[in-house]
């Protein structure tokens, strides 16, 4: 046993191994449909772990982690042991079958559910938030979330037919951005628009084929507006049905040869620009 974890609640006890009950339950926690029966999901790596431990709006439950992680991250396991969490050392075996990594850091977090009803992530007055829309790709959906995070936005919401925020690899993705701004999912996408409406917000679809550009809408003070953005899916964009129940398109001017912009840029393009001009 690593000296790491002496003072835990497990201070003499073999490694669990990748059989142990503990580990197979947590095993679940990699497939959507046991997250969401257990209303938990697994955050892995030290960054994610590190912002996990200091999330207001939730509770981390369980630490698994190997000896050398434990050697890596003694901060880290100090300050889960003095919140009186669980830690468990595993094998490595044991950590790689709960990693959804290629190459797994041994140290994973059990921690509630992050998404928040609708109206309570849109509740105040909502300035910028980011709607994903049939997004399906996790590095994609996560990569949104940190930029939504970094460029100040109030919220986060996945819609329709996409992706779960809880996925292994939208949590990576993210950099722990999950635990910093509020995350709403509703299947209903116009549940999501009726919401976003009722919060004051203008729905603004980010739609290659627009006839007005950020620049044009930046002129016209348009962006300066509480803004949610709509993002959709990455091959497709939004289906057309759902660019008319939005307010307006616009587009992201492209002065160069590129044909299109990938989705995690775009929508950073388009959350700085509403950012830069409420701001202003």
């Amino acid at each position: 046993m690593s000296q790491h974890l002496s003072g835990t609640n497990r201070p003499e006890a073999a490694p669990f191994t990748e059989r142990t009950p503990r580990v197979v339950a947590a095993r679940h926690l990699t497939r959507r449909q046991g997250r969401d029966k257990a209303g938990r999901f697994l955050a892995e790596g030290a960054q994610a772990v590190r912002e996990a431990l200091a999330w207001k709006n939730g509770a981390v439950h369980e630490l698994f982690v190997t000896a050398t992680a434990a050697e890596r991250n003694a901060e880290l396991l100090q300050t889960a042991s003095q919140r009186g969490i669980r830690i468990s050392e595993v094998t490595d075996k044991a950590a790689d079958s709960l990693s959804e990594t290629v190459t797994p850091q041994g140290i994973l977090a059990v921690c509630d559910a992050v998404p928040q009803p609708l109206d309570q992530a849109l509740q105040g007055t909502p300035r910028l938030v980011a709607v994903l829309h049939g997004v399906s790709d996790p590095g994609n959906a996560g990569t949104v979330t940190r930029v939504a995070d970094a460029a100040g936005a109030d919220a986060v919401i996945f819609a329709g037919d996409t992706v779960d925020p809880h996925n292994g690899k939208c949590v990576r993705a993210s950099t722990g951005s999950l635990f910093h701004l509020p995350i709403a999912r509703s299947r209903d996408a116009d549940e999501v628009f009726a919401a976003c409406r009722a919060a004051g917000l203008r729905l603004v679809a980010a739609d290659g084929y627009a006839e007005q550009d950020l620049v044009e809408a930046s002129q016209n003070g348009d962006l300066a507006q509480p803004t949610a953005w709509v993002f959709g899916s990455e091959a497709h964009g939004l289906p057309d049905d759902v660019v008319a129940k939005l307010d307006t398109s616009l587009k992201v001017p492209l002065y160069g040869a590129a044909e299109s912009l990938n989705l995690a840029t775009a929508a950073a393009v388009c959350l700085y620009a509403s950012a830069r001009d409420q701001r202003n």
